[in-house]
């Protein structure tokens, strides 16, 4: 038997990076997976070509900033799969203009707060009372090494370290009911969006961001990962094979958090 055979996965912004990756096994793992997203082109896509290959998905147009919306998408997992098990947040990101907190507007704190924070509170509001009649299950937030060590963006750094906190209050407030609750900090991950920001942006092999960038790669070679490594650990998470956790922060992030003295020049998300 798959190790998701039955199972029903809650997975936001799985229109594309992570979340996508992480659908695409879990559902190849025996899950039912629910693409949220409020892309609709692109999360669409990824449900067909789950679907296409014969396993089972839906894709339900969602923004996780929104109370109705959530509640709206969690009723329509239900209506359609009978049920929920894993809870799979991931949707997120940063804003270019998340300056120093003197210089900051509050709707780019708001904005990042919503996307960040609100949203895995929402999915969780509204899909938690399905886990605990299902018998229980995984909850998995995707937080960022950024929100164990701090950042020089400090909305993101705030609401990526609340998730850490967050994750912990659901293991200690669910295990009763048979729920455990983790989260994952990535490091700098490959998804399109950073190849589009890091790789394609050419940079003189004289400049120092150059040299910078090379140094650390060999400092730290397991620092910059692909989406199916992080989706890899989130199947290891949504499966009894993690049983024994509950409460934790993966960082998986080729030990950047460890090593302070590497990160004062950089602002690398996941």
């Amino acid at each position: 038997m798959k190790k998701l055979s039955n199972k029903v996965m809650l997975l936001t912004g799985a229109g594309a990076g992570i979340a996508r990756a992480t659908a695409e096994i879990c559902a190849s793992a025996g899950a039912a997976v629910a693409i949220l997203d409020i892309n609709v082109q692109s999360g669409k896509a990824v449900a067909d070509q789950i679907s296409s290959n014969g396993n089972k998905a839906l894709f339900i147009e969602t923004d996780v900033t929104k109370d109705e919306s959530v509640k709206s998408a969690v009723a329509y997992i239900i209506k359609e799969f009978g049920r929920l098990d894993i809870i799979f947040n991931c949707a997120g990101g940063s804003s270019t203009e998340d300056h120093p907190v003197h210089k900051m507007s509050l709707e780019v704190w708001h904005q990042t707060i919503n996307l960040n924070l609100l949203h895995p509170f929402l999915t969780c509001r509204h899909g938690i009372p399905h886990i605990i009649k299902s018998g229980g299950g995984s909850i998995i937030n995707v937080t960022s090494h950024l929100g164990l060590i701090g950042s020089v963006k400090p909305a993101y750094a705030a609401t990526k370290g609340g998730i850490v906190s967050f994750t912990k209050t659901l293991a200690a407030q669910y295990s009763e009911y048979g729920i455990r609750a983790n989260a994952i900090a990535p490091g700098t991950v490959r998804t399109e969006r950073n190849i589009n920001r890091y790789e394609k942006n050419t940079v003189s092999k004289d400049s120092h961001a150059y040299k910078e960038r090379e140094a650390f790669k060999k400092l730290y070679p397991f620092a910059t990962g692909e989406p199916e490594d992080i989706a890899n650990i989130a199947l290891f998470l949504a499966s009894d094979d993690s049983k024994m956790l509950t409460g934790t922060t993966i960082a998986a992030d080729g030990g950047r958090s460890n090593y302070l003295k590497v990160l004062a020049n950089h602002d690398d998300q996941y």
